[in-house]
């Protein structure tokens, strides 16, 4: 018969069984375990010094860049953009360093920067569509605007309105006064008066091409993933569209940092589209600004293409470089400092 105490004993038996195994267990598996943790610590370790020193090597040499980019920027830029007039456009959101950045390299290329026009938040309220839809119908005397939606036709009566080409052609040499009854200042005067945007200087029938500047920053509405894009990105890209086809004389230019050729970018959105308008996504330090001029030169010469790092880049600058101009009206061959031909790629269709 089984009594109590053979239970009892079972018991005692069991769970000695179990201590004397844990012991075991953990003094027979204790040396390997730490052994494996204790090298796998120290690959991780290596692989993170590793990545440490890549990177501060990468930024020690891209300022060493910067530093030899800004003394060689006077030279290599030298005359190629002389006789260009530039009106700066800023999208919502644009660092002002950037701006003055590249507003630095197109005057040391030649460039004359006559205007500045700076969109405001409110321009980009899709809530307030009909309202830009409905200025741009009252402030279109003279002009016909082209597009299918609010923003198009908008795009295109502010494209007329800094176009130098049509400035003068519509001025009349006899009285001094403009046909057709279209006033360039009148448009930007109303635009800004309804918070849509802030003029500066004299952007007003100034430009021969524009540089349309990318926010700092995706504009706010898209999707994480870029799969979405941010109706900014749709507003800005129906403005360079109307500059760039039959806007101002040569067109328009997209020039931002590197989080605008990210997803949700304006500039990775343009390139989506497969725009025929240059773009240019290395901007905010001195060899982007340098690379972004560059690409603005070649574009006024009607040699599109997209610039920069970012995805759908096609290199960090144009191949070949443009002439510089100041060569060209020394009677030199159409080399300019850069060893650039003269020899040009064919404008796109729809472009002078």
């Amino acid at each position: 018969m089984i009594d109590f105490r053979y239970h009892l004993v079972s018991i005692v038996a069991v769970f000695l069984a179990l201590a004397v195994g844990l012991v075991l267990g953990t003094t027979m598996l204790q040396d390997p375990l730490l052994d494996t943790l204790k090298s796998e610590t120290g690959e991780l370790r290596e692989q993170s010094d590793r990545l440490r020193a890549d990177k501060e090597g990468s930024e020690a040499f891209g300022e060493g860049a910067d530093q030899m980019t800004a003394a060689l920027a006077e030279d290599v830029l030298d005359g190629r953009l002389d006789g260009e007039d530039v009106v700066i456009v800023s999208s919502p959101g644009t660092d002002e360093a950037l701006r003055e950045g590249v507003e630095q390299r197109i005057e040391q290329a030649g460039g004359s920067v006559e205007g500045r026009i700076a969109f405001t938040d409110s321009y980009l309220d899709t809530s307030r569509s009909a309202f830009v839809d409905e200025l741009t119908e009252q402030l279109s005397e003279g002009a016909e605007p082209s597009g299918d939606g609010p923003y198009e036709r908008a795009g295109s009566l502010l494209a007329a309105a800094v176009s130098a080409e049509r400035a003068e052609k519509g001025a009349d040499k006899e009285d001094g006064e403009k046909k057709g009854g279209f006033d360039a200042e009148t448009v930007l005067a109303g635009f800004a008066e309804a918070d849509l945007l802030a003029s500066e200087g004299a952007p007003a029938g100034a430009a021969d091409i524009a540089v349309v500047l990318a926010p700092a920053a995706p504009f706010p509405g898209g999707g994480e993933d870029g799969g979405d894009q941010p109706p900014g990105n749709a507003i800005m890209t129906a403005l360079l569209r109307a500059f760039n086809d039959g806007g101002t004389e040569k067109g328009a230019i997209l020039v931002g940092g590197a989080a605008a050729a990210a997803p949700g970018g304006v500039i990775a959105q343009a390139r989506t589209e497969e725009a025929r308008y240059t773009t240019a996504d290395a901007a905010g330090r001195p060899a982007g600004d340098v690379a972004a001029v560059l690409a603005l030169a070649a574009a006024a010469d009607g040699d599109t293409g997209h610039f920069g790092t970012g995805e759908g880049a096609e290199s960090f600058v144009p191949d070949p470089l443009p002439a510089s101009r100041a060569s060209e009206e020394d009677g030199e061959d159409g080399e300019g400092a850069s060893g650039a031909g003269s020899e040009r790629r064919s404008p796109p269709e729809g472009r002078p």
